[in-house]
C-alpha cells in the first residue's frame, strides 16, 4: 500500500503500477456503485416503515442508526483484518457480507419485522464498514497525494450514480401502496435481493484480483497495531483529528437529509407530494451529488481543495436554513439543493485528514471510519427535535454541522500540504 515508499526503496517498472491502478479503478467504480445504490435505497426505508408501522420521526430514523452503528462497533477488529490480509481480501470479503445482509433485509422486509430490518442493517453496515476502510484508503495512497482527492471525487460520483439510480427503482418498490399486504412485502424485497446478486458477482471479482496490489502493498507495511499506536497517531496528527470530526458531522448531515426529504416534500406547505413521487424526488439530491463529484474533480485542478470544500459547506448552510425559512417549492428546492454542495465533502474532507507518513494509513483509515457513526447519532438527534417541535425547525441540526466543516476546510487552508 505505501507506494511511493516502496518505489524509492524497489524501483518497479512504471508500466505495472499503471496497469494496477487501472485495473483497480475499474474494480472500484462497481464497488462505489452499489455502495451508493444501497445507502440511498436503506433511507428509503425510514419513510417505508413510518408510514407501514406507524412510528414517530425517532423510531423511524433507528433504521439509520443500525446502519451506520457498525462503522463504530467493528472498526477496530475490521482494521486488524485489513492489516494482517491485505485490502483486496478485506473488500471481498466486506461485500460478501453485504451479499448476507441484503439477504437478510429482503427476508425481514418480507416478514415486516422492524427487529429483524434493524438487525440486517447492522450485518449490512459490517461489510459496508471493510469497503470504507479499504477502498477508500487504497485508492487515497495508490498515487500521488496531490492527486487524492481528486481521484476520490471521481469515483464518489460513481457511488452518486448510485445514489440516483436508488430512489428512481426502490421508491416504486418500497413505497407504493399494494392491493395487499403479501403483495407491498413481496415487492419490497426486490431491490435488497438484486442487490445481494450484484455484490456477490463483485466479491468474487475482487477475491480472483486479491494479488493485485503486491504483497507488501496490499498490507500497508505493517503487521500489528497497538492500541497506543492508534491513539498516539491520533494525538499528533492535527488534521485527522479535525477531520475525523468533521467526517462525522458530514456523514450525520447527509443522511439526516436524505431520510428526512422525502417527508419535508409530502409536506403541504412545501410541495404536498405523494409517498412514491416524494420518494423519486430524492434522486434530485443525490443526483445534484453526482454532478457536483464530476465537476469538483475538475476543479480541483485548478481550486485549492479546502478552500473549494469550506466554499461548499457554506452554501450547504445557507441552502438549508433557506428550507426552513422560504416558502413552498423554493424551500423544498434549497433543500435538494444541499445535495450538490455535499458532492466534494467525503473524499476531500477523507483526504485532507490523512496522515503524511502513508505507513499510518489502516490506523488513519480506522478513525475516518469510525466516524461514520456520525450518521447513526446525527439522524436520531434531530429525528428527537423534530417529534419535539415540527420537522422543518430541526434542519438546523444538519446545518450546524455543515457550519462545522466549513471550519475545518479553513483550518486546512491554513496547514500547508508536505505529503508529494
Amino acid at each position: 500500500m505505501t507506494a511511493l515508499m516502496a518505489e524509492a526503496e524497489n524501483p518497479r517498472p512504471e508500466s505495472h503500477d499503471e496497469n494496477a491502478a487501472s485495473r483497480l479503478f475499474r474494480l472500484s467504480v462497481g464497488v462505489f456503485f452499489i455502495g451508493g445504490f444501497l445507502t440511498s435505497s436503506v433511507s428509503l426505508l425510514v419513510p417505508q416503515l413510518k408510514l407501514m408501522l406507524a412510528l414517530d420521526y425517532t423510531q423511524a430514523l433507528l433504521v439509520q442508526m443500525a446502519f451506520h452503528a457498525s462503522y463504530l462497533l467493528f472498526a477496530l477488529p475490521i482494521t486488524a483484518f485489513i492489516v494482517a490480509s491485505g485490502y483486496m481480501r478485506a473488500i471481498s470479503a466486506g461485500l460478501a457480507i453485504m451479499a448476507a445482509g441484503c439477504l437478510s433485509l429482503a427476508i425481514a422486509q418480507h416478514a415486516l419485522s422492524f427487529a429483524l430490518v434493524l438487525g440486517a442493517l447492522l450485518l449490512l453496515s459490517a461489510g459496508q464498514t471493510f469497503l470504507q476502510m479499504a477502498s477508500n484508503t487504497v485508492v487515497t495512497v495508490i498515487g500521488p497525494s496531490r492527486g487524492a482527492a481528486r481521484r476520490l471525487t471521481l469515483l464518489q460520483g460513481f457511488n452518486s450514480l448510485g445514489t440516483v439510480a436508488g430512489p428512481m427503482i426502490s421508491a416504486p418498490l418500497l413505497l407504493a401502496g399494494r392491493d395487499s399486504r403479501t403483495a407491498w412485502t413481496f415487492t419490497a424485497t426486490l431491490p435488497f435481493a438484486g442487490t445481494a446478486a450484484v455484490t456477490a458477482l463483485l466479491a468474487f471479482a475482487y477475491f480472483r484480483h486479491r494479488s493485485l496490489l503486491g504483497r507488501d502493498e496490499d498490507r500497508g507495511g505493517t503487521r500489528f497495531v497497538s492500541t497506543g499506536q492508534m491513539f498516539r497517531i491520533f494525538a499528533q496528527v492535527k488534521r485527522l483529528r479535525w477531520g475525523t470530526a468533521a467526517i462525522f458531522v458530514y456523514v450525520g448531515a447527509e443522511v439526516t437529509i436524505g431520510a428526512l426529504l422525502p417527508s419535508v416534500l409530502m409536506l403541504p406547505d412545501r410541495l404536498g407530494a405523494g409517498p412514491v413521487a416524494a420518494g423519486q424526488l430524492v434522486s434530485l439530491y443525490w443526483g445534484g451529488a453526482m454532478l457536483g463529484r464530476f465537476a469538483g474533480a475538475w476543479a480541483m485542478t485548478r481550486v485549492n481543495e479546502a478552500r473549494l470544500l469550506a466554499g461548499a459547506a457554506l452554501g450547504a448552510v445557507a441552502l438549508t436554513i433557506g428550507a426552513i425559512v422560504l416558502p413552498g417549492g423554493v424551500a423544498a428546492g434549497a433543500l435538494i439543493a444541499v445535495g450538490l454542495c455535499n458532492s466534494i465533502m467525503y473524499p476531500t474532507i477523507y483526504a485532507l485528514a490523512f496522515p503524511d507518513d502513508d505507513r499510518q494509513a489502516p490506523i488513519a483509515s480506522m478513525w475516518l471510519c469510525m466516524a461514520v457513526v456520525g450518521g447513526a447519532i446525527i439522524p436520531l438527534v434531530t429525528g428527537t427535535v423534530a417529534d419535539a417541535t415540527a420537522l422543518l425547525p430541526s434542519l438546523m441540526v444538519p446545518a450546524a454541522c455543515y457550519l462545522f466543516i466549513a471550519c475545518f476546510a479553513s483550518l486546512c487552508a491554513r496547514i500547508p500540504e508536505t505529503r508529494s
